[in-house]
């Protein structure tokens, strides 16, 4: 009896201990503080947990991620071992996370990757990639707010998959393109259908390009850190009400294929984003379509990387 209740003591101390552990994963932000100067590298201690600053543990660590992502094993290795220290951690509360990723030298952004989305639209499953692009300009953080710009009328939500580059590449065989991958994080590819589909001569780069157009975030998980990046939930929500819920499993080219497709035309470098197409629920194909307000509010949430929410204005 006695050993019974010294292991029930022990289970609930250390379920007690367990929300202050830092999650194994790697979660690695970029954040600002009111007591640091500029913005830091860090680890988000478990989903939704505080930040542990990488740039105190380590000051000879790069303090974006860009930097981080360029030298590679070097740096990696530093994070990992800041992982199974016990170091303080910065409570959410306390810091402002940016976008894990910031001044890439490319987005590059795939449309219609998802079997269900196709079928919303009733049209064919694409043979081939299509491929399109957000200027980098368009990048802001997880919490930040979407701008709804005056020029447009029809703003719309997208919740995808975002894959990040690792490691430098050109004509990548698609069987060596994880070898290439950093990790994945949630983004929200905002578009303005109208100068999607009807202005600009149909060409869809100026409808989603504007300014805080492509929210990401809230960390850049690793890709040792999932398990399978092709069978997470995957889901958006406007003011709480479920607008779009999928699995990656649908995406129609996976993550491999794109790199290999992808890397075809152009290098890829680390820090680069892909963002790889979205579910089925999108406003503008729904009867009647349904566009974003002033004052709404939007989750994009994928299964063990996180949810960003961004409040539009």
């Amino acid at each position: 009896m006695l050993v019974t209740v010294r292991r029930l003591l022990t289970a609930l101390l250390q379920a007690r201990k367990q929300p202050f552990q830092p999650s194994r994963d790697m979660r690695l932000v970029q954040f600002q503080a009111p007591h640091l100067e500029g913005p830091h590298l860090g680890l988000e201690a478990g989903n939704d947990g505080g930040v542990i600053d990488l740039n105190a543990f380590d000051p000879t660590l790069p303090k974006t991620m860009l930097q981080f992502l360029e030298q590679g094993e070097a740096t990696l290795s530093v994070a990992r071992r800041a992982l199974t220290a016990q170091l303080p951690i910065l409570p959410r509360s306390e810091v402002t996370f940016l976008a894990p990723v910031t001044r890439p030298d490319k987005v590059v952004c795939v449309g219609m990757n998802y079997v269900d989305h196709c079928k919303e639209q009733n049209v064919p499953v694409p043979k081939e990639p299509i491929i399109f692009s957000k200027f980098a300009s368009s990048i802001v953080g997880p919490y930040d707010a979407v701008v709804l710009p005056p020029e447009s009328q029809e703003v719309d939500w997208e919740v995808e998959l975002a894959v990040v580059i690792g490691k430098k590449g050109k004509h990548i065989k698609a069987t060596d393109a994880m070898a290439h991958v950093a990790g994945f994080t949630v983004a929200h590819d905002v578009s303005a259908r109208d100068w999607q589909m009807r202005r600009n001569g149909k060409q869809w780069l100026l409808g989603k390009t504007f300014d805080t157009f492509c929210p990401l975030g809230p960390a850049l998980v690793t890709k040792d850190s999932i398990a399978d990046p092709h069978n997470l939930k995957i889901c958006c929500r406007v003011n709480g009400e479920v607008v779009q819920s999928s699995n990656t499993s649908q995406m129609v080219f996976k993550t491999e294929e794109l790199i290999a497709w992808v890397s075809q035309f152009v290098t890829l470098y680390p820090g680069d984003v892909i963002l790889t197409g979205t579910p089925p629920g999108v406003g503008v194909f729904r009867k009647p379509p349904v566009f974003l307000k002033k004052g709404d509010e939007v989750q994009c949430e994928i299964e063990e990387l996180g949810s960003i929410i961004n409040k539009v204005v």
